[in-house]
């Protein structure tokens, strides 16, 4: 295990590593290891609301939250889990490993409550696990903003490969051998490699010859599998083929989940991970114990009550949620027409919330007429001109002039639980007036700034 804070190394393909700045001196006291700054999104999220306490109209297309109210049955359950304030097991409560056994034997995967570690958000334990590993990570580019951000911290290499193209969330097989030879050769191998499954921030899918692939690299160069499938229940079409690596590699693959994204519990940080059966499975297991006693104890025993119903599969659950992937599909379809009619370059989602379109088609006349080379230039301009908030691709690894933006459409549903409701009731939630408002208004942002 690696605990100790030093110098990240950038990474190999493009991206700049996170901004970290190590033994920075600051003239208001002594000298700081490790400074990280707020997290993209999180520092987004923050900069929306004060914008919006001022009064200021923002279009919130930068903050990944998934935008909708708390199911009631999911509420009373944690109004009756009040009284439980002890800690608990670090592992988590056994109803809550229990449940989500069944979330994931009800997906193929035969999975034992002893394989089950809970965790305070699904973040915490993605941490946990490359703090255990401790060696080098292979990323996809561009990969959710944490990834990058959470090795540096630890003090590891994130190696960050191009997605295949039209794909996401997964590191180019081929590309990741070649990577895997080389810091082997260099005498720092990578020890492991991190996909998400589907996609933040493109909405995309690995297709599953991908994924097997990857799976037969990961073999090859010993790789640990972390699979992080927080959004796996909002697949736009079911019907989509899917392959998990669990599936594929079922001795080396970690899968990591959580309530935020499928029930919107974000704000009740909880989340779990899947161990492989088998000797790595307890050695790992064995470590992110070690490591969450150390950092968080337990996750909140009311909280951990609750989410078991949050992994029940029973019929209002599943209703919530099949209601609220329909929602996020024809919201992010909308958007990603919206950018495609004005001339942007947009995957077509599949997944979750988000839209992750390419404004190179318009370079030229965003340097000429903007003085903008880079997304983040491009999203200062969105922002400070038009009030729309957006991320850059930079944030994600992408290279500085890659002019790429994530589009997040889950706040779009409205400001209050009774206009969020409506949205996920509606047949065309598109139709509703504060969501036409948003599209309309988007249009207009970007038909303004293409002349």
């Amino acid at each position: 295990m690696n605990a100790t804070l030093r110098p990240a190394a950038s990474p190999d393909v493009g991206a700049p590593a996170p901004r970290v700045a190590v033994r920075a001196r600051h003239a208001a006291g002594p000298p700081l290891a490790c400074t990280i700054p707020v997290s993209a999104t999180l520092a987004a999220n923050e900069e929306m609301a004060v914008r919006q306490s001022r009064g200021q109209r923002v279009l919130r297309l930068a903050f990944g939250e998934a935008g909708l109210p708390v199911h009631p049955v999911l509420r009373d359950a944690l109004a009756a889990a009040t009284a439980a304030n002890g800690y608990g097991p670090v592992a988590g409560h056994p109803a809550l490993r229990s449940a989500a056994a069944g979330y994931w034997e009800r997906r193929g995967l035969r999975t034992s409550p002893d394989q089950v570690v809970c965790g305070p958000g699904s973040k915490p334990l993605l941490f946990g696990l490359l703090l255990a590993i401790g060696s080098d990570v292979a990323l996809p580019q561009p990969s959710w903003v944490s990834y990058a951000a959470q090795a540096a911290i630890i003090g590891i290499r994130p190696h960050l490969i191009p997605t295949p193209p039209g794909e996401g969330g997964i590191p180019d097989p081929a590309a990741l051998a070649a990577a895997a030879r080389a810091a082997a050769a260099a005498g720092r191998p990578i020890r492991s490699v991190l996909m998400t499954l589907p996609d933040n921030p493109t909405g995309r899918l690995a297709r599953p010859a991908t994924v097997a692939a990857l799976c037969e690299v990961a073999a090859a160069y010993e790789l640990v599998i972390i699979c992080d499938e927080i959004y796996r229940d909002l697949v736009h079409d079911p019907a989509t083929p899917l392959l998990s690596p669990a599936e594929a590699a079922p001795a080396r693959t970690v899968i990591t989940t959580g309530a935020s994204k499928n029930l919107a519990l974000g704000g009740w940080r909880i989340g779990v991970a899947r161990m492989p059966a088998g000797p790595l499975g307890h050695r790992l297991r064995r470590s992110l114990l070690g490591v969450g006693s150390e950092i968080w104890s337990a996750p909140a025993a009311p909280v951990q009550q609750a989410a078991a119903l949050a992994f029940s599969g029973s019929p209002p659950i599943s209703r919530r949620i099949a209601s609220s992937r329909a929602l996020h599909a024809s919201i992010a379809r909308a958007v990603a027409g919206v950018c495609t009619a004005a001339g942007l370059v947009v995957p077509p989602p599949q997944a979750a919330f988000y839209v992750y379109p390419d404004f190179d088609p318009w370079r030229d006349h965003l340097r000429s007429r903007h003085q903008v080379t880079t997304s983040a230039g491009l999203a200062r301009l969105l922002l400070r001109r038009y009030g729309a908030a957006t991320l850059p691709g930079s944030a994600f690894g992408e290279a500085p002039g890659a002019l790429r933006l994530r589009l997040a459409t889950s706040l779009l549903y409205g400001n209050t639980s009774r206009q969020q409701e409506a949205a996920l009731t509606a047949p065309d939630p598109t139709a509703l007036p504060w969501i036409a408002a948003a599209l309309t208004q988007l249009g207009e942002i970007l038909a303004d700034l293409a002349t």
